[in-house]
């Protein structure tokens, strides 16, 4: 368990369909429930593609408020848009091109005729102006809802192990590079923090050390350190990524 202002609630399920239906009604829960604009930063990767789907399809998509709802990034690679390795046009083909998404909601990291610093400054500004002004306050979340996913060793969004970017505190927004060699831009702690909730999303046995080493506070993998000051942490794995199975 991490050390964030409310204890981690851990959810469980036989398998990644049912993690992934479920996820998918806590998240029309979570938007049915303000009347007002709904921040969601996504993860990429493998796991939450199918919850995107999810959302994509009845009865998910006759409940979400499309409208209400801003679509943010947690990381990108620094790839074109439309390259297979981009997160963006993950999400975009499982989700955000089958729905009546607005445009202007639709927030993704820039990748073509920047440089990766100036990715990240740009994203910031996107953030920053989202949010009303350039410092974050805690009672006031960036985002009401953020999704991460954890990898074998340990990191989440962008965020590997050992990496400078783990110590940034000022920025919202940095390059950053992946263990496979990759560029990349990633949110940073204060911007992943500062959520009203939190959802780690975990399938297979291969996450399971990983899993069991971030919920008990080991903060050398960069998962054990999202602490949302002003919300919750939930973790949804299957029973292959659970510690007590």
């Amino acid at each position: 368990m991490t050390d964030s202002a409310s204890p981690a609630e851990t959810r469980l399920f036989d398998d990644a369909e049912a993690l992934a239906q479920a996820a998918a009604a806590w998240i029309c829960d979570l938007t049915a429930a303000g009347s007002g604009d709904f921040a969601i930063c996504l993860s990429g990767g493998s796991t939450p593609r199918r919850l995107y789907e999810l959302l994509a399809a009845p009865p998910a998509a006759t409940r979400l408020p499309w409208p209400r709802v801003h679509w943010f990034w947690g990381d990108e690679r620094f790839v074109p848009p439309h390259s297979h390795e981009s997160n963006f046009r993950m999400v975009r083909e499982a989700l955000l091109a089958r729905v009546p998404a607005p445009p202007a909601k639709i927030h993704p990291i820039p990748t073509e005729g920047v440089t990766p610093d100036a990715a990240a400054s740009a994203y910031q500004a996107t953030l920053v102006a989202f949010y009303g002004q350039d410092t974050l306050d805690p009672a006031r979340p960036l985002f009401d809802l953020t999704l991460l996913g954890i990898g074998a060793d340990g990191h989440t969004a962008s965020l590997f192990p050992g990496h400078a970017e783990l110590s940034e505190r000022r920025r919202w927004a940095v390059p950053a590079m992946g263990a496979d060699g990759l560029q990349r831009i990633s949110l940073t702690y204060p911007a992943l923090n500062s959520s009203r909730n939190v959802a780690f999303l975990a399938v297979g046995k291969e996450k399971r050390a990983s899993v069991a080493r971030a919920q008990a506070g080991d903060t050398d993998l960069p998962a054990a350190r999202i602490r949302p000051a002003a919300g919750r942490l939930v973790w949804f794995l299957d029973r292959a990524a659970s510690p007590e199975q």
